[in-house]
């Protein structure tokens, strides 16, 4: 990663990592709120109709997929929701982050 940004979201920032000055390899978007909400975001990242089913972490769900331009992870549970998306083609390496995102801040 050559830099990180944050967005001024609060209490979760998204994150941006960056492969070079301009291409964003890797972002991270963390929702805590309404259920609902939670679970539109996660539809709109990936939609149920166009997507593989996603189950972790545990208690989880959502969808994953790839595209031509890479790869998305996005899960909810209850209020809370993530969403990783990724320059590169592989969601193991999506859900592996989001595993970690959702135990580093206990939203397990």
């Amino acid at each position: 990663m050559r830099k990180v940004r944050l967005s001024e979201d609060k209490p979760n920032p998204a994150c941006f990592f960056y492969a070079n000055s301009t291409d964003v390899q890797l972002s991270v978007w963390v929702y805590e709120g309404d259920a609902k909400i939670a679970k539109a975001i996660v539809d709109r990242a990936a939609p149920i109709a166009g997507s593989s089913p996603a189950t972790a972490p545990e208690g989880w769900n959502g969808g994953s997929l790839t595209s031509d331009t890479g790869a998305v992870y996005a899960v909810a549970k209850g209020a809370n929701a993530v969403v990783v998306t990724s320059n590169q083609q592989q969601t193991i390496k999506a859900r592996r982050i989001t595993e970690t995102v959702v135990t580093n801040l206990g939203l397990g």
